[in-house]
């Protein structure tokens, strides 16, 4: 039978807007944004590999300290009882979108559906022009936007990472090193920019959740004893053409040595522990990178596709590595 907290969270409202109604039957929340490395695909191994005490309940905090898409956070909120979970990320435009979502659900979907009307009636070089367009305007008004303080403005730029997420080339966030998004326009027919029933889906989740601008070593006090950590962070080039530039900060091997330290002093406090990586294996069998980072823990190597490639000959399975800090069923 169906929690009541599930009950409750699944009583959405139709918004006028976008003309989507909310079907009577609720599909589980989804990320509302794409991500590089969103990790939807590989939800069913880590229910596998999640602390029997998630299960039984006896873990209470969840934390997730690279938030990209949220597709982690989605599902545990969904399928298990935790009762507060803490979303950080160091990049200050996710953290304004998912704010606005959780705060502001509402007077978002209206924005977006005026970007979608206006984008969908055009043909595909009006909708070049349209993108670039809105690109440019986005990357000028960054330098106006007072990230710390929430504001009606936050509302209108969440639209605007929105609408670019959802119509630019394979979904991919990236900026070059002064910050500017710089992804070029996806060729798409019918993008779904506004989808309400899935955003006031992800708000009434969100409602749990403290959200905000952090680096993964500014949680590590905050982190409760009944508390469960995933750490998804960028992810460790296997190759030169890697993609990494999720943020104007690189994240280099001195970053995932100091991440590793963290975990090491997470794990010495008794916190349940879990972490996803790329596996240098794939390219080098001989790079014992993280096996000697991590040494001591638990090091999974799963298959998993890869899609984000400029060439489609290059998207295939590869090896991700997962690693847990606790015991596993036999």
């Amino acid at each position: 039978m169906e929690s009541g907290r599930k009950r409750d969270l699944h009583r959405q409202h139709r918004h006028p807007a976008c003309a989507a109604a909310v079907p009577e039957v609720q599909d589980p929340p989804k990320p509302f944004l794409k991500w590089a490395g969103g990790k939807r695909r590989l939800l069913p191994k880590f229910e596998e590999l999640y602390p029997h005490e998630l299960k039984n309940h006896k873990i209470k905090n969840y934390f997730e300290p690279f938030l990209g898409s949220g597709a982690v956070f989605f599902h545990i909120a969904q399928n298990y009882r935790i009762d507060n979970a803490y979303l950080y990320d160091i990049n200050e435009e996710l953290i304004l979108a998912y704010q606005v979502v959780q705060r502001d659900v509402h007077k978002l979907i209206t924005e977006l559906d005026k970007y979608e009307k206006s984008y969908l009636k055009l043909n595909r070089g009006e909708r070049s022009t349209y993108y670039y367009g809105l690109r440019w305007k986005f990357n000028r008004q960054r330098h106006y936007i007072d990230f710390s303080t929430y504001s009606d403005r936050w509302i209108k730029r969440a639209a605007q990472i929105i609408f670019l997420n959802k119509t630019c080339y394979n979904g991919l966030y990236r900026v070059n090193s002064y910050g500017d998004f710089n992804t070029a326009a996806g060729d798409y027919n019918n993008p779904r920019i506004c989808d309400p029933a899935n955003l006031i889906k992800v708000s009434a989740y969100l409602k749990m959740a403290e959200i905000r601008k952090s680096s993964f070593d500014n949680m590590e006090d905050h982190v409760k004893h009944n508390s469960f950590v995933y750490f998804d962070p960028p992810y460790r080039p296997i190759s030169k053409s890697s993609f990494t530039a999720y943020s104007a900060a690189r994240f280099d091997d001195n970053e995932q040595i100091k991440l590793s330290n963290v975990f090491s002093r997470l794990h010495d406090k008794g916190i349940r522990l879990m972490l996803s990586n790329s596996d240098p294996k794939n390219v080098d069998p001989n790079d014992d990178f993280f096996d000697d980072l991590y040494s001591g823990f638990n090091i999974h190597r799963v298959p998993v596709p890869r899609f984000i490639n400029s060439r489609a000959d290059r998207r295939g399975c590869i090896s991700e590595i997962i690693i847990t800090n606790y015991k596993h069923p036999a």
